[in-house]
Formats: structure tokens, sequence, C-alpha cells
């Protein structure tokens, strides 16, 4: 199959969204929601493999990012508002969805706020709630998260600095640079995986969502700092969580809360697995999983 087209939609408030959406002859639609920072281009290697497994692939970048236009102050909660207009332009009545590291929170917010037309949801290395009782967000992080997201928490002037001061590493790196410019993010398991070929992606991928600045990944992290808008434990549909113990941009400690605290979730812990591995290794047994849910009575 060749490699999916972008397309540009246009909402009801005017803004734009960037969107991929394959496999259009497949009967279950499954929304995918990329990491921070990123875009819709994370999915695209992934076209075959949802082809496969019955699934039209949406791949939306969030607000700001790529050819999205921005949304300032957006909350987690408000990816279900995009997620509802796309839907209903191309007249898809129920899905599955998904999402990786800072887009897991994003797939539970469809979860929460589109049922029951959302009927199971995954999150793949999925970020926890900042500031909840049995989750200290930052530990087990490496330095880097710590320097970003101390700087999110001062707000959007002292993020935006860091951002000028450090995110060129990632808006212009190539492939032969991926590794180090995560530095210590990434694990052994992580920079085997990268060495292997994930890091052609992911620096096309940081490139085209970071191509007009820094808003949409400044706008994550400061959403990932406050209430996500929405509550996990009303969560209705089937949920899995992924994660791996060799993650250091998003500890498995993370996965154990959002798997405590979503009613009925599964967690699928992966030993030895990092943030970036559990993608490349696990990719088909997710697939298959979320299409049985989706075809669960």
């Amino acid at each position: 199959m060749s490699a999916p087209e972008f397309e540009r939609i246009a909402l009801a408030d005017g803004r734009a969204l960037d969107l991929v959406d394959a496999g259009e002859m497949s009967s279950i639609a499954l929304v995918l929601h990329h990491g921070t920072p990123g875009d819709a281009s994370m999915w695209t290697s992934w076209s075959d493999a949802c082809a496969r497994a019955g699934f039209r692939l949406i791949a939306i970048s969030r607000a700001g990012y790529g050819g999205s236009s921005r949304r300032p102050g957006r909350r987690i909660a408000d990816v279900a508002d995009d997620v509802r207009e796309v839907l209903d332009a191309r007249g898809i009545d129920t899905f599955v969805t998904a999402g990786a590291s800072g887009g897991g929170p994003h797939a539970l917010a469809c979860a929460a706020l589109l049922a029951p037309r959302c009927r199971a949801a995954a999150t793949f290395a999925g970020v926890g709630p900042y500031g909840v009782e049995g989750l200290d967000f930052l530990d087990g992080m490496g330095p880097e998260n710590h320097e970003e997201f101390g700087a999110a928490l001062r707000g959007e002037p002292s993020l935006r600095a860091w951002m000028e001061h450090n995110g060129d590493a990632f808006r212009r790196v190539t492939t032969d640079e991926v590794i180090a410019a995560f530095g210590e993010l990434v694990s052994e398991i992580d920079r085997a995986a990268l060495a292997a070929g994930e890091a052609e992606s992911i620096a096309h991928t940081m490139r085209r969502a970071l191509a007009p600045g820094f808003d949409g990944w400044i706008d994550d992290d400061l959403a990932h700092v406050q209430a996500w808008g929405f509550d996990p434990a009303a969560i209705a549909v089937p949920v899995t969580v992924w994660q791996g113990d060799a993650d250091r941009m998003v500890p498995h400690a993370h996965g154990r809360w959002l798997a405590a605290h979503v009613p009925g979730a599964r967690l699928a812990f992966a030993p030895g697995e990092g943030h970036i591995s559990i993608l490349t290794n696990h990719r088909d047994v997710m697939l298959r999983e979320l299409a049985e849910a989706a075809n669960a009575p």
C-alpha cells in the first residue's frame, strides 16, 4: 500500500485540522492520537497493519502541530470536540481509539466523552494525570522531562523560553541525531529500536510536527500538568493500558495508576519494554485486541 496522503479540513470554529484518513472501505474506524511532540505522520507506518486488522485509520494532528491550527488554552478533554467533527464529516457512527505517550489521555478523553459512539480504547505507554493521589508524575522520568515539565508548571512564558532553547534539537533533527536528541529519556531497548529503523520515522514526524513552531508542544505540556477536563472513573467502555518497565519517558507507575482508576481497565504489562520498543514489538497484538473489542457484542 502506498503511503497515506494528508488532508486539511475546516472546523466549525474556523480552525483547520491536519489528518490522515486511510482504508475507507474498512468497516471499523480507528482514531489514533500521536505522542508529545508529534503529529499524524507518526501513524502512517501503521497503515498496512491497520488494514490487515480491518481498520480505517484516522490520524489527526492535534491543534498547533503540523498543519493543524492552534487552539490556545486547550485541555485534554477538548480533543473530543475535534474528533467528533471529523467523524461527523466522514459519516462515521462508531469507532475505537488509541493513543501513545502524550496521546494516551486524549484517547481516554474520547472514551469518556464520546461514548457510546466510542466502543473501546487503549493507551500505549500513555501518560497519567498530574497532581493526583497515588501517582508521582515525574518519578522515574529522565532529567530532560524534569526540566521540561518544571518549565510547564511555571507557566507558558517559562515553557516557551525552554522550547526556544531546547526545541530545535527536535525541530531540525535528522535520523542520525535522534538518539542523542532524546538523551537520558531512552533506555537501552529503546536505543536498539531507534537504531533498528524507528529513528528515521521519528525524525520525520518531529520535523513535520514542529515545522510551524512549538505551539502544539507547548499546549500539550500545559494541558498535561492541568486537570484533564474529564473523570477517568467515568469511562464505561473497554480499555487496555499497555506499559513497559524500561520506559524513561512515561514510567510504568503511570500505566499502573491508569489501570487502577479506569473502571474495568486491563493492564497489558510488557516486562523489559521501553517507550518506543513497546510499539514496535506489540503493534499487531495491540491492533488485533482493539479489533476484537470493536466487534464484541
